[in-house]
This record gives C-alpha cells, sequence and structure tokens, in this order.
C-alpha cells in the first residue's frame, strides 16, 4: 500500500505561481509512476501532468503545457508540481496519484491505484 499526502495548495493571482508537493509513503518501492489531477465544481477529474520513477516519461495535458512543471525527488518520496502564469481556469482541487505497475494509459484517472485526499487551488482574476 501507498499513502499519499498532498500540501501547497491556496489562493493566488491570476498569473502568479504556485508549488504543490505530494508525500508519498509506505511501500514506495512499488511506484511506477506519479501523476496530477484536477476537479473542478461540476467537472470530472481531468489529467494534469505525470512522471515515471525512472523519469522517462513525462506527459502533461495541453491546457498546462509549459505553464506547469512535474518533478520528483526519489530520495524524498516526494512529487511536485510547479505552477507558473496561473489563470482563474486553474482553479480546482488537485489530487496527487501514483500507480505500481505499467498497465494502462497514464494519462486516465482509472490507471492509478492510490490517491490523496487533494488540495485546493483558487487563482482570482
Amino acid at each position: 500500500q501507498v499513502q499519499l499526502v498532498e500540501s501547497g495548495g491556496g489562493l493566488v493571482r491570476a498569473g502568479g505561481s504556485l508549488t504543490l508537493s505530494c508525500a508519498a509513503s509506505g511501500r514506495t518501492d512499488m511506484i511506477y509512476a506519479m501523476g496530477w489531477f484536477r476537479q473542478a465544481p461540476g467537472k470530472e477529474r481531468e489529467f494534469v501532468a505525470t512522471l515515471t520513477s525512472s523519469g522517462g516519461f513525462t506527459s502533461y495535458a495541453d491546457s498546462v503545457k509549459g505553464r506547469f512543471t512535474i518533478s520528483r525527488d526519489g530520495a524524498k518520496n516526494m512529487v511536485s508540481l510547479q505552477m507558473n502564469s496561473l489563470k482563474s481556469e486553474d482553479t480546482a482541487v488537485y489530487y496527487c496519484a501514483a500507480v505500481d505497475t505499467g498497465r494502462g494509459s497514464l494519462v486516465t484517472a482509472r490507471a492509478y491505484d492510490y490517491w490523496g485526499q487533494g488540495t485546493q487551488v483558487t487563482v482570482s482574476s
């Protein structure tokens, strides 16, 4: 089992930056990939970014490409999401996710086995 805890959410003005962190614990040696998803009110959960533990594969949603950067500190079992040039449409609850196998598409929520509790990001215009 893997446990995930997000931190770093908050309120920021449009154009500003915010960094989210996700700390993994438990069987972290099993983790194949970690990703970030978000869910805005009344909308479905959507993919934001993902990164394999080897660093060999990274993917971003088109809506965040060039503005967000996902990175991982393997020694600390943490994954971060650096968010720059934030827009009001980035407002959502952001969730960290992890998967312990390479099955499925890493840009889909159903591929992930473990989820954090979520952290709110609000971008004011």
